[in-house]
């Protein structure tokens, strides 16, 4: 090869990876390549039709001169399928026609004819990269035998120094892809799951579907149990008042077909669709495009949500994943919505009975006969006074007797007594009953008092608390694993960029503070039913207070708050399971944050106390807490009400009180309204000589022990 020869070839590489290398956008990419094609080899237009590894067109630029040409894809597409480019792919060979009128490889269209454009010279040549065939780059000059075998050569040049950046520019676009969904579904899922108060929980999945695909307008359909119709309950965007309430009725239009098939639909063009009837349109808003996905919670379609007219003139190609992921949140959010309404109706229907209404009271003598009994006694069981003076007490509930002594021991100490039962019906049945039963003197009669306080509602009320829990924490576990893993994947494989990792944090926050409820769940349900906690190491509280903090610094800079950290002092390891702990003091802070006013002040700290404990508190300058409130604070499900008073499930304090005790310590809450809150908790000193270090491994804390 001549030598002025090799130094212009040169040339050409050094100048065609400096166009195509700068760039990852793969459009961009394209577009380089393209221009640097046309002005080293030659011709008037040029293509490039980018592949999967399928085989499949996944993006494609024209050029008509120095014009770019969108929408190209499936102008594309037909000539790999049946064009010149499809023998390219099907061979990878390169091709030179030097005359496309004479080559039946070449896809003839209109422009073509001899009246129009007429014959053309051509070259097409794949682009391989690692031995994968990533696309096929074509350039076309109208004067035939403008191309030669010189040009054929330097054109796959071109390709061979331009293909392994063409491959890395589909695979970065694919991974930015990825990442918006994921972001969007695990930002959808902390924003959807936040609530579960019904009209809220309707916002919220309106506006993250908005947020998501950019679009004019949202709505969201609820399948009518009693007519199968889909019912509008919520919309919003432009004109979107006059949605709510109006129905489809069953088997019409193309949001019954969703529910049908259980599949997402995209219409890009509704007046290209003969399917679209004046049944899927909306009064005052012109439809142009539309895209509805199933709302589907345990396996089954319970309504959908619709997206009209996007923003951009055109739905992404990520929107239908997108849309079916918020249609799956929606579903297990609205699902739990609906059973904590279904909880608190009942939990307010079973507090009105309990407090408007007379509690069973019976006395009777040393030898459990009935003495006197109330009207509620009456109505109750169901006899007459008459019958029940004839009765003894165990005929009318099960006497638990290892509480009240044989013979009634326990209570002639003058002790009390309470446990649950179920009392004995005229009719037979048996309604669940809490007893209380003391002595008492009664018409100058030594005698035994008993109190049986009709449960009926709390039985029904603890069942649908542990269906709910149940239903939260088997709905979420598995997609949040699968969000987790997903993330973590995408942090080894995205290049390093601040916003590609800024956005990967936020969503890792997320899903850690999903998380951290449904472990919490969990662990109250467990602890409860008395189990132990095993898992148990000597671990650094101030190592444990550090990590702790780094997780809820986000939410304190946020709300642009000062949170101090005075547990800096040496102190005594503690024996705890660090993870349950960890919890605990992120549930502390949050909530201090949460009902902190902004720029506010929130302190953390610990000092030992007598050697067998650590001490530590989390103390805020909040609103504060009345004392007729803090008697029920730990209480599970029991939220503080009131003015501006923050939301919440009211289980993280609840999980607070069961950790702390379940280590052995004590758990306490000093507060007075207008001037904050602290929270003191106690945990044990660790008695064995075993020490550990805190790491983080997939965002959970555990313990590397000392070598």
């Amino acid at each position: 090869m001549p030598e002025d020869r090799t130094r212009a070839l040169l040339e050409l590489l050094i100048n065609v990876s400096r166009e195509v290398a700068t760039a990852l956008d793969l459009r961009t990419v394209l577009q380089r390549l393209l221009f640097a094609a046309i002005q080293y080899v030659g011709g008037e237009r040029g293509s490039i039709v980018v592949m999967d590894d399928l085989g499949k067109p996944v993006d494609a630029t024209i050029v008509y001169g120095k014009q770019f040409h969108d929408h190209t894809t499936q102008q594309l597409r037909d000539t790999v399928e049946r064009g010149l480019a499809g023998w390219v792919v099907q061979h990878r060979k390169s091709v030179l026609l030097p005359d496309t009128s004479k080559d039946d490889r070449w896809l003839r269209r209109a422009d073509d004819s001899v009246e129009n454009s007429g014959a053309k010279s051509a070259i097409c040549v794949p682009l391989m990269a690692r031995e994968r065939l990533v696309g096929v780059l074509t350039l076309v000059h109208s004067v035939p035998n403008a191309f030669n075998e010189e040009h054929l050569e330097l054109m796959q040049t071109i390709a061979d120094q331009a293909s392994v950046a063409v491959l890395n520019a589909r695979l970065y676009t694919e991974s930015q892809r990825t990442a918006r969904v994921m972001s969007a579904l695990a930002e959808g899922a902390a924003a959807i799951n936040t609530s579960l108060e019904m009209p809220d929980v309707w916002r919220r999945i309106l506006n993250q579907t908005m947020q998501a695909l950019q679009v004019e307008t949202v709505a969201l359909a609820m399948i009518d149990s009693a007519s199968n119709d889909l019912v509008f309950n919520a919309a919003a965007g432009h004109s979107s008042g006059n949605i709510p309430g109006r129905r489809i009725p069953a088997g019409q239009g193309l949001a019954n077909l969703v529910v049908k098939d259980g599949r997402g639909l995209v219409v890009p063009a509704v007046k290209y669709e003969m399917r679209f009837t004046e049944v899927d349109g909306f009064g005052g808003i012109e439809t142009r495009a539309i895209a509805i996905a199933p709302i589907q919670s345990q396996g089954k379609v319970i309504g959908v949500i619709e997206a009209i007219n996007p923003i951009s003139g055109a739905f992404d190609p990520d929107a239908m994943v997108v849309m079916t992921g918020l249609g799956s949140l929606a579903g297990t959010t609205i699902q739990n919505a609906q059973l904590f309404e279904r909880l608190q109706d009942a939990h307010q229907h079973y507090r009105e009975l309990f407090e408007d209404s007379v509690d069973t009271i019976l006395i009777t003598d040393w030898e459990g006969r009935v003495q006197e009994a109330n009207r509620q006694a009456v109505t109750l069981s169901g006899y007459t006074v008459e019958q029940l003076h004839s009765m003894s007490i165990d005929q009318l509930h099960e006497v638990n007797w290892s509480r009240v002594g044989l013979n009634f021991e326990v209570l002639k100490r003058d002790e009390e007594c309470n446990y649950e039962s179920g009392i004995r019906r005229q009719d037979g049945a048996t309604t669940p009953v809490e007893v209380h039963a003391r002595r008492v003197e009664f018409e100058e009669t030594d005698s035994v008092q008993w109190i049986l306080r009709d449960i009926t509602e709390r039985k029904e009320l603890d069942s649908l608390r542990d269906d709910m829990t149940s239903m939260i924490y088997h709905d979420l576990r598995s997609p949040l694993g699968n969000i987790v893993s997903s993330l973590e994947m995408m942090s080894g494989l995205m290049p390093e960029d601040e916003t590609l990792n800024t956005m990967l944090n936020i969503a890792r926050n997320s899903t850690a503070r999903i998380q951290r409820l449904v472990n919490s769940l969990l662990d109250i349900n467990r602890l409860e039913s008395g189990q132990q906690i095993m898992d148990q190491n000597s671990v650094d509280p101030v190592l444990l207070v550090r990590e702790a903090i780094r997780d809820v610094e986000p939410g304190v800079n946020g709300r642009q708050q000062t949170l101090i950290n005075k547990a800096t002092s040496i102190l005594p390891l503690i024996w705890v399971d660090v993870d349950m702990i960890h919890r605990v003091f992120i549930n502390l802070m949050e909530n201090a944050i949460k009902f902190t006013p902004v720029e506010g002040r929130i302190e953390i700290g610990a000092q030992t106390t007598d050697g067998v404990f650590v001490k530590f508190w989390v103390r805020d300058n909040g609103p504060g807490i009345a004392a007729i409130d803090q008697e029920r604070i730990f209480d599970k499900f029991t939220r503080v009400r009131g003015k501006d008073r923050p939301g919440g499930l009211g289980v993280g304090l609840a999980f607070c009180r069961l950790a702390v005790l379940g280590h052995g310590g004590e758990i306490w809450i000093e507060s007075e309204v207008g001037k904050g809150t602290t929270f003191w908790l106690t945990l044990p000193v660790a008695q064995k000589k075993v020490t550990g270090q805190l790491k983080r491994q997939t965002g959970r804390l555990t313990i590397r022990p000392d070598r």
